[in-house]
């Protein structure tokens, strides 16, 4: 049985454990992930993030919810991978393969910003189950307006509401992730807007549940808020772990910056390790 290394980080609490495959491989089984994640019987986290070479640029990441279902992106893991690599190698500009394709992090003192692609917004490649309206997601729930649905490398759909803090974000996100519109489901974010320059936001994420903060839910957030003509080109998201920096100019990627914080590291036990019965 293999003993395997393991780091421990997280952005504004969006908590994560990185293994690092460029050292030695590592079997990933969604079943061996599902259980790694569970907070009482193994570390805890709310995506698994795997690093590995990549010939071309700095690495290649893989992203895992803590159901141990894959995604294809994460945007505070971003932040963290880059941080991680910057530590290593004194590098202010980092270049990553992931399945959203190539994310770019730059240093910004003591944060990081990542441009997170461009919007996807076509219903099949979001995806929806069938086509229709996707700033108007024929999702009915009494209370709530239809939602805006985007593809940020994974799927959203955003709910713009007037009073954030009196809604049952877990309640409502475990229900609608699921909803029969979204086919490999969807993160479900309730954003409020404070002014033009400020917002709330709280995301349930698919195969993870309430998080402190959602970075690629805060990128969909600001897509749909710029559409809709409710905020500026600059926002201020406020998360339940604090707070991160969106710019969008309606065309080109969605730059988030934000904080990382290294928790510690440590060895992922023979007894738990992914080779073991």
């Amino acid at each position: 049985m293999t003993i395997v290394p393991f780091t421990k980080m997280h952005g504004l609490g969006n908590d994560f454990v990185l293994l690092d495959e460029r050292r030695m491989p590592i079997p990933i089984d969604p079943a061996w992930v599902a259980r790694l994640a569970d907070r009482h019987r193994g570390i805890g986290f709310d995506q698994l993030v795997v690093i590995d070479e990549d010939p071309e640029l700095d690495a290649h990441v893989r992203f895992f919810n803590a159901d141990g279902s894959e995604s294809g992106a994460c945007g505070n893991a971003t932040r963290c991978v880059a941080r991680l690599i910057h530590d290593e190698t004194g590098q202010d500009r980092i270049e990553l393969r992931t399945g959203r394709g190539i994310l770019r992090a730059v240093r910004d003192g003591d944060a990081w910003s990542v441009d997170m692609g461009q919007p996807r917004f076509r219903w099949d490649e979001i995806p929806l189950t069938h086509e229709c309206d996707t700033e108007q997601v024929p999702v009915d729930i009494a209370g709530l307006p239809r939602p805006f649905a985007v593809n940020m490398g994974n799927p959203h759909a955003v709910f713009v509401v007037e009073h954030l803090e009196s809604l049952d974000v877990a309640g409502m996100g475990a229900m609608l992730e699921r909803d029969p519109m979204f086919p490999e489901r969807a993160n479900i974010g309730f954003v409020q807007v404070l002014d033009r320059q400020n917002v709330r936001l709280r995301v349930f994420e698919r195969g993870a549940g309430l998080t402190l903060a959602c970075g690629s839910g805060a990128c969909a957030a600001m897509v749909a808020l710029v559409r809709k003509d409710l905020v500026d080109g600059k926002v201020r998201f406020q998360l339940d772990g604090g707070e991160l920096q969106l710019a969008w100019d309606g065309i080109n990627g969605v730059v988030m910056t934000g904080p990382t914080a290294l928790s510690y590291t440590g060895e992922i036990s023979a007894e738990m390790a992914p080779d073991a019965p």
